[in-house]
This record gives structure tokens, sequence and C-alpha cells, in this order.
């Protein structure tokens, strides 16, 4: 859960992604490769360059390392996906601030450009993507006809890898089931709602306004009726301004969380045996938004990039994220290939009602609104 705040915070709030827009310092650091094999990986738009999977393997095995940044153990089953790797392939994995922000990612690159410890991929939020592609090398995996068209950029320089729904947390111990944003104005959750994150600078808390107002009667185009309903719930006494964290809902100060689906279902798994923490995606206010994977293009090692690609773009990969809560990105492919995992998959909350992706548009038109607006309602 701590990861869920560090990389909204401070950064634009993008709450759902289509990849609109994805279209100079010290040299790249050497690696245990040739030179001749470095520069090929580096420029390697698939698999194929490289002479299929087995070369590619090779390369990576040669270079021997991979650096990931800003991914939590417990974000998506992150700590799992980075065993499977290392197992799979036996290459370390060295993971830098794993609390750290999309924001913190791209600081870092730029920061550590031509060394050795930069980060060679990228594990970003839709805002933060779309304005740093100039940072990113196209690659296509071998399932890239498997992703949605608009949920890639068609040279696979930035593709969007796992997401999930706006959804209500809630200890089902301490409060009755909501149904509806509405009911959460009910005596019943009196100082018990929390929100993740700012929403001007959040993006799960940007969502969390976007679900509030579909669910009020809004629209993508008009989300005012979410600025009302929190600043309602204020007034109710119900609001709690506080960062829910795994911390805080374990020890029962955010007994009512708006987060992304799979951090809620992850805290539920957590904490099985302690609490009864439930899921909820309201009907009809289906938000949904998907995080964005990039290949850095001053990866220090090229190789182990694109197969860390392949490995999370895999069945393999896809599944383990599923598994954490998440909703992979070929899951519609995955489905009708009957290769995805049916227990994980059935253990999603239910979602009823169409997903709605706001448009780069309609982000940034809510964006201002809540700009203008969400200080003086909540003040």
């Amino acid at each position: 859960m701590k990861k869920s705040m560090a990389r909204r915070t401070g950064v634009a709030a993008l709450a759902v992604v289509s990849l609109i827009g994805i279209a100079a310092c010290s040299p790249p650091a050497k690696t245990s490769g040739t030179s001749t094999g470095e520069v090929k990986a580096a420029s390697a738009t698939s698999a194929t360059d490289l002479g299929g999977m087995a070369g590619l393997v090779d390369a990576a095995k040669k270079e021997g390392t991979l650096n990931v940044i800003a991914l939590p153990p417990d974000w998506a089953n992150y700590g799992e996906i980075i065993k499977g790797f290392q197992a799979k392939y036996g290459l370390a994995v060295n993971s830098a601030q794993p609390d750290g922000s999309s924001a913190d990612e791209i600081t870092a690159a730029k920061n550590l450009k031509g060394q050795s410890k930069a980060p060679d991929v990228f594990d970003l939020g839709g805002t933060v993507a779309s304005a740093n592609t100039a940072m990113f090398a196209p690659y296509k995996v071998a399932t890239f006809n498997d992703i949605p068209a608009t949920l890639k950029d068609a040279t696979g320089q930035g593709v969007s890898d796992y997401g999930g729904y706006m959804s209500i947390g809630y200890d089902a111990g301490k409060v009755p089931a909501p149904k509806t944003v509405t009911d959460l104005l009910k005596p019943a959750y009196k100082g018990k709602v929390a929100l993740n994150g700012d929403p001007t600078k959040a993006g799960a808390g940007f969502s969390g306004v976007v679900m509030a107002a579909l669910n009020r009667g809004g629209t993508p185009d008009d989300i005012s009726k979410g600025v009302d309903f929190f600043k309602a719930l204020k007034t109710a006494g119900n609001f709690l301004p506080v960062d829910p964290t795994g911390a805080t809902i374990e020890s029962g100060q955010t007994p009512v969380v708006f987060d992304w689906d799979y951090l809620n279902v992850a805290q539920g798994k957590k904490l099985m045996g302690k609490m009864n923490w439930q899921t909820v995606v309201p009907a009809g206010a289906v938000v949904g938004g998907y995080y964005v994977q990039a290949i850095s293009k001053d990866a220090p090692h090229p190789a182990a990039a694109r197969l860390w690609e392949e490995y999370l773009y895999s069945d393999e990969g896809q599944n383990l994220w599923l598994k954490g809560g998440a909703r992979p990105v070929r899951e519609k492919a995955m489905v009708a290939a009957g290769t995805i995992d049916k227990a994980a998959y059935a253990a999603l909350p239910k979602a009823v009602g169409t997903p709605v992706f706001l448009t780069k548009a309609q982000n940034d038109k809510a964006s201002a609104y809540l700009a203008a607006n969400w200080a003086k309602a909540i003040g």
C-alpha cells in the first residue's frame, strides 16, 4: 500500500491511460557483453533482431544483471514476479527505491545516465510516461499483437502492462457493506472514509473522485458531482483526511478506503485471519486505469531489459500480475486462448457495467476542475 501512495504523490493525476502521444550526457555504461553485442541489444526492436528468444536470453545472461526501480514486493505481486524472473533466467535483479514514484524513476534515469546502476526499465503512471517518451526504446514483445491497440504505442515505445478498477475497500467487521458511494454518507461511516491521495496530485485520489462522480450521475466530461460528493462526505463528518497505508488499515484507523481494486484485494489477502477486508467496485461506476511499461533507451543492460519485457508479457508474467489482483493487459487474449489463471481470474472483484477510460482531453478537463475546486470543497 505504501507504493500506491508514493507512486501517485507528485505525479500529474492521469487516472486512466491510453498511450496518447507515445509515438545527453555521458555514453551508456559498459556491461559484461561485447561492445558489438551491446549495440545490437540496445537497438533491437524485437527478439528476432537478436536471433530469437534463445539469442536474447544468451545476451541477457552475458550482461548478468537487470536494474529495476520503484517496484515494491507487495505492489501487484512484483515480489513474486522478480523472483520468478531470477529463477527462470539466472539474472541478478537490483531493485532500487521500491517506494519511489513514477517521477522518481525518470529523475533517477536522468541523474544516473551513463552509469551501470541506472534503471534499465520503467513502470510508470500514464502522465509521466506520456511526458517522457523520448527516453524510451521501441520494442515489441512476442505477444505484442495480443495487446489492444489503444493500450500501446504502435512501435512498442511504451505499452500498458497491468491495471485495475477504482474500488472501495472496507473492514466488514466495522462497517456495513457499501453498494454505492452514496451509502458512505450514512452515519455508520462517520469518520471512517479515506481517499488514497490528494486528487489534484495523486492518480488514485483522482480516480476516486471520478468514480464518485459517475456513481452520482456525473460523466467523464463533468466530474463536479464527484467533488460535490466529497464535500457532502466532509460535511457529514464521514471524510477522514488521512492518506491510507497498510498500517492505517491494519490498525483500524482507516476502515474504508478508495483505492485500486488490486491494492484493496492485496490488503484483504494480507490481513486474512486478522480482519475481514472486502473490496467492492460500485456498479455502473467502473473506472479503469493501467500502468505503462517501457525500456530505457540508455539502459546499461539492454538485453536484460528486453528479456524482462518478454517475461512480463508472457502468460507466466501476466498471470503473476493477475495473481496479485491486477488485471493483465493481455486478459482478453488469454481468456480466449485458455491460458489465463482461471482461479485468480475468478477471484477478481466483480465489476458491473462498461469500464470507463478517460481520454486525455477528459482527463485534462477533470484535472483543471479539481485544481480550481477541490481545496474549496474540502478546505
